[in-house]
């Protein structure tokens, strides 16, 4: 049974940082593209950023471009999203997911796997 737990979420002010994390089992992502999703109230899920099987590439959406880092550990199974200078706007669900199908990596139509996902709020 495939799992993805995303854990690293919480609370923080204006400024701040949090590094979210994606552990995978009963599926090994080493192959696997990866990516961060987020979903605020009232809003459509965005994607936030994607990395390929090696980390070497990575795509972010424009909004948290220079803030947010994705990132992977193959050997742990695990991918992180380490997110820096946090606004209000990047209150959201935050869901990892896996197993792309080959179509754009910000479309949570190209991915089979979900994780529950992590809450993050972010206060002024």
């Amino acid at each position: 049974q495939v799992q993805l737990v995303e854990s690293g979420g919480g609370s923080v002010q204006v400024g701040g940082s949090l590094r979210l994390s994606c552990a995978a089992s009963g599926y090994t992502i080493s192959s696997k593209y990866m990516a961060w999703f987020r979903q605020a109230p009232g809003k459509e899920r965005e994607g936030v950023a994607g990395t390929d099987v090696a980390g070497a590439r990575t795509r972010y959406t424009d909004s948290v471009k220079g803030r947010f880092t994705v990132s992977r550990d193959n050997a742990k199974n695990t991918v992180y999203l380490q997110m820096n200078s946090l606004k209000p706007e990047d209150t959201a669900i935050y869901y990892c997911a896996a197993h792309a199908n080959g179509g754009p990596w910000y479309d949570g139509a190209t991915f089979k796997y979900w994780g529950h996902g992590t809450q993050v709020t972010v206060s002024s």
